[in-house]
């Protein structure tokens, strides 16, 4: 049946929902406004409206790694406190996540179907069910292809989770290299990691410590030519600082990353190359 845009208007001022899901909401319920309200309730989506302005400055990380581990997910979910970051209805929506976009992927995530309805639907019952407004921030797979395997670490906060991925150059036996990039997973998590190499550093990155580093170098009041050189120096050792390869391992700070591969791969008789890391936190 049609549903009037007056009688739209009507439902979302006595709920505060929003004009599609008091659309909806009519829809199913045969233009009925107290049975539209009773799902609106059931569906969380009156109080998520009410709540969806509130800060989410708090939240938690989860990883999903496949039992090949050839593929893994990493998902942050944003909350308003700490207390409801450890709560179990967010911990358990949060696993459901990550194992779900380990399955589908991340890509136009919020539109994905999910359980009864969409991942974003299924977001905004909970913030009812919850009472604090929720926020997907962000959500991400990764793959890799022949040998290797991705490893993951989330801190014990669950505000940082780090996913790695591996690849040997033939075939090596999966709990042989699980440690490996899990202590490289840890690593990162502790690390101001921007790229694995330093031709990988985005150059806007680049930019903006070099404008940074030549403004603080005039300072000195030294020659332009002079200014130049201490200047790339800088650049060069802030390069090595945020490169995987290049720093210290947090574990044993007297060899690098790539050292510690170069060691890792002679014991296993492979080659190490790490292909992809990603980072997110809180």
């Amino acid at each position: 049946m049609a549903i009037s845009a007056s009688t739209v208007m009507e439902l979302r001022n006595i709920t505060g929902a929003g004009m599609m899901d008091c659309k909806r909401a009519l829809e199913e319920s045969a233009g009925d406004l107290e049975k539209a309200g009773e799902y609106l309730r059931k569906k969380g989506i009156s109080i998520a409206a009410k709540k969806s302005g509130r800060a989410t400055n708090e939240g938690a990380i989860a990883i999903a790694i496949a039992p090949d581990r050839k593929q893994a997910a990493i998902v942050q979910l944003a909350c308003e406190t700490d207390f409801v970051s450890r709560n179990e209805q967010f911990q358990g929506l949060l696993r459901s996540l990550a194992e779900h976009v380990l399955k589908h992927g991340g890509a136009g995530l919020p539109e994905q179907k999910f359980g009864e309805g969409t991942v974003a639907e299924t977001i905004t019952a909970a913030i009812g069910k919850i009472g604090e407004n929720l926020r997907l921030v962000d959500a991400k797979r990764i793959g890799i292809s022949g040998n290797g395997l991705i490893g993951g670490y989330v801190h014990s906060n669950g505000k940082i989770g780090v996913l790695v991925a591996l690849q040997t150059d033939k075939s090596v036996a999966a709990n042989a290299l699980e440690p490996l990039a899990k202590d490289l997973s840890m690593h990162v998590a502790a690390s101001p990691v921007k790229a694995i190499h330093p031709e990988e550093i985005d150059p806007a990155v680049l930019g903006k410590e070099k404008e940074i580093l030549t403004a603080q170098a005039k300072e000195s009041g030294k020659p332009d030519n002079i200014i130049e050189k201490m200047v790339q120096g800088r650049i060069n050792k802030f390069m090595q600082e945020i490169t995987l390869l290049s720093q210290p391992f947090v574990k044993d700070p007297e060899r690098t990353v790539a050292q510690l591969l170069k060691d890792s791969g002679k014991q296993l008789a492979v080659t190490i190359t790490p292909v992809q890391f990603v980072k997110l936190q809180f």
